[in-house]
């Protein structure tokens, strides 16, 4: 755990217009790994259906967190990010700064699936003794 530098929280909000895995709905729930995000439908007697996968790019956040911008008005967009073919962004999606934090909010397209939309937030978390993300 010594190089541990802080925390990622990720909320996953809602999912959005997801492939129908059962006879005419799906159990969607998030697995998230350290390389990416997969979405499955919760099955009982058989095995579980991939609904799609996408990956969030931390890195646009991380550097507005090595700008130390303390003491901003809450509320003020750090940055922006566009959709792109590097991204799984489906909307552009926004760094803001918000009670001393750095969020950003973010609506990933699933991919290897016919349609749906994971609506996911990223919060980092200093911890206490670590350097973070500023070392």
């Amino acid at each position: 755990m010594d190089d541990v530098l802080g925390l990622l929280r990720i909320r996953v909000r809602r999912g959005i217009n997801l492939a129908v895995r059962d006879t005419c709905s799906s159990d969607p729930y998030v697995v998230i790994t350290h390389s990416g995000q997969d979405v499955y439908d919760k099955d009982t007697f058989t095995r579980d259906d991939s609904m799609g996968n996408a990956e969030i790019d931390i890195k646009p956040c991380i550097e507005c967190l090595r700008m130390e911008l303390q003491g901003l008005p809450d509320g003020t967009k750090v940055d922006r990010i566009q959709p792109s073919r590097n991204n799984c962004l489906a909307d552009e999606s926004c760094i803001i700064w918000n009670k001393g934090k750095m969020t950003q909010d973010m609506v990933l397209r699933l991919r290897n699936v016919e349609s749906g939309e994971v609506e996911v937030q990223i919060e980092w978390i200093d911890l206490p003794g670590r350097k973070g993300v500023q070392g």
